[in-house]
């Protein structure tokens, strides 16, 4: 047996260089660094955190990159308490979503009872307000319809088409894959997104029926359950490089990585290039290290890798880009919260995708903002390059007060602008899009061929932190246990929990 003394020591003589220092980077260094490893974080940015960030607008400090996490698995939950953040636990009022652009330019609530926008009785009140008689009885024909062979359909979009037709397809699934997702319905595999589906399906004869019966196991949807913390996600990453530099790990902002090669007598060197550097060639260096880790996007991580790993190649990715407008506005007609906690469009039907009424969705919003209301204004879809592309702050916070005042169904002056947030990402492609598990667990295999390296992020765990942070902590014990053990390295199923999940 190892004495713990014995591999205390071998910790200590350990490193381990990580890659970016978004959640799956800094949870990837802490796995390390809590047994004693030796841990560099290098992150580009000047910041930490990746998608998880605040920013202060006309004086309150509020999300303007992820605004909550699903709590499915309990993973996201046992580190907001390890890190001594629970007492700040919230969860979203109960508003409930709307979706705009029906005939005629109305809106009304998303229907309760239904999956992935797919309802489970095409008669209830709430789903014939959205399609009407027509989108009914069209849909009531799925109950007649022959039940499909178990993973015959594979496109979500073509599924809902076929089965219930055009109008819960456009105005049900649409929104929700387009808003929520970033995904058009066609590209959406069912398996990936709505697993079991097709399977209930079968054995009930109709989708409104599968759905019926998927939601009667479940006690909600998968990422329904969301939650959030008082003061804004970014809190979340703040106390985690807090505890990581507590640990003796050296987080290193403003640095990038730029090339990644084997040293002769084994390990590997990250060469990284500082800000300063920039000015001053002399400042570029090379970190040694046992093992590395990369955590970054996907086109930043297939650069790095590529050269040293067979078989993964160097892709062009073509990734959704949105832009979220976050806007401080005095408008006293929102305080009714007219449309629930935000807005889902109808495809075509408006410029913008999605907006959030966080001060409707968040009771500590709500409170930091006093007699103010924030609301943030979604733009771009995966195809779909977001309208405030190319205009300068003021242009982008006009237009989403336009956008704003279409989807919430209020008049919104200019002169209710009291400040404005503009935030610009390029998230992963949807874990959920058709042929992207197989291209994920590939390049995963590749990675993981080639010991001592290891990569962690949205592009290979699915987007979400339930599903980033298991799959980052499931890579950095994998790592852990070769460069401590020997042992051999090993697919982590960390990501095969679940579907993704887009909180």
């Amino acid at each position: 047996m190892t004495d713990v003394r014995d591999l205390a020591a071998a910790a200590a003589r350990t490193s381990v260089v990580v890659v970016g220092g978004g959640m799956a980077g800094l949870v990837a260094a802490y796995e390390c660094a809590k047994v004693g490893i030796r841990v560099t974080v290098v992150e580009a940015s000047d910041r930490v955190g990746g998608v998880l960030r605040a920013d202060e607008i006309d004086g309150i400090v509020v999300d303007t990159g992820a605004e909550s996490y699903a709590t499915r698995g309990g993973t996201v939950r046992a580190l907001v308490d390890d890190l001594g953040l629970a007492g700040d636990i919230v969860t979203p009022t109960r508003g409930g979503a709307w979706v705009s652009g029906l005939p005629g330019g109305q809106a009304a609530p998303l229907p309760g009872g239904s999956l992935l926008g797919i309802p489970d009785n095409p008669w209830a009140d709430d789903v014939r307000r959205v399609i009407g008689w027509g989108g009914a009885w069209r849909a009531y024909l799925d109950r007649l319809r022959p039940p499909l062979t178990i993973g015959h359909q594979r496109s979500l979009g073509a599924l809902v088409r076929t089965r219930m037709g055009p109008k819960v397809l456009d105005r049900l699934v649409a929104p929700v894959t387009s808003g929520v997702y970033s995904a058009r319905p066609d590209d959406v595999d069912v398996d990936i997104a709505a697993p079991g589906l097709n399977a209930a399906l079968t054995r009930t004869g109709s989708l409104s029926g599968a759905v019926a019966a998927l939601k009667g196991e479940r006690t909600s949807a998968p990422g329904s359950a969301v939650e959030g913390i008082d003061g804004g996600m970014a809190r979340l990453p703040a106390a985690l490089r807090t505890r990581l530099e507590e640990l003796g790990v050296d987080v290193r902002t403003s640095t990038a990585a730029t090339a990644v090669r084997s040293r002769p007598e084994g390990g590997w060197l990250v060469a990284v290039d500082t800000v300063a550097a920039q000015a001053d060639p002399a400042g570029a260096a090379e970190l040694s290290a046992d093992a590395v880790i990369v955590a970054t996007t996907e086109a930043e991580a297939r650069r790095l890798l590529a050269p040293v790993v067979p078989g993964l190649e160097r892709e062009d990715v073509v990734a959704p880009v949105v832009e979220v407008v976050t806007l401080v506005l005095d408008a006293p007609a929102l305080d009714a919260r007219p449309r629930g906690s935000g807005v889902l469009t109808v495809p075509g039907s408006h410029i913008a995708k999605a907006l959030t009424h966080s001060t409707a969705k968040w009771e500590w919003v709500a409170r930091a903002a006093g007699a103010r209301h924030v609301v943030r204004v979604s733009f771009g879809a995966q195809g779909e390059a977001p309208a405030t592309e190319g205009m300068d702050d003021a242009d982008a916070a006009a237009l989403a007060l336009s956008e704003a005042s279409a989807l919430l169904g209020v008049a919104l002056a200019p002169a209710a602008l009291r400040g404005a947030h503009r935030q610009r990402w390029t998230q992963s492609q949807p874990a959920s899009e058709i042929g992207r598990i197989d291209r994920q667990r590939a390049a995963r295999a590749a990675i993981h061929a080639v010991p001592g390296l290891a990569a962690a992020g949205a592009w290979l765990s699915g987007t979400g932190l339930a599903q980033v942070v298991p799959d980052a902590a499931g890579e950095a014990e994998r790592v852990r246990a070769a460069v401590l053990f020997g042992a051999p390295d090993a697919p982590s199923d960390a990501a095969d929990d679940g579907p993704p999940s887009f909180a």
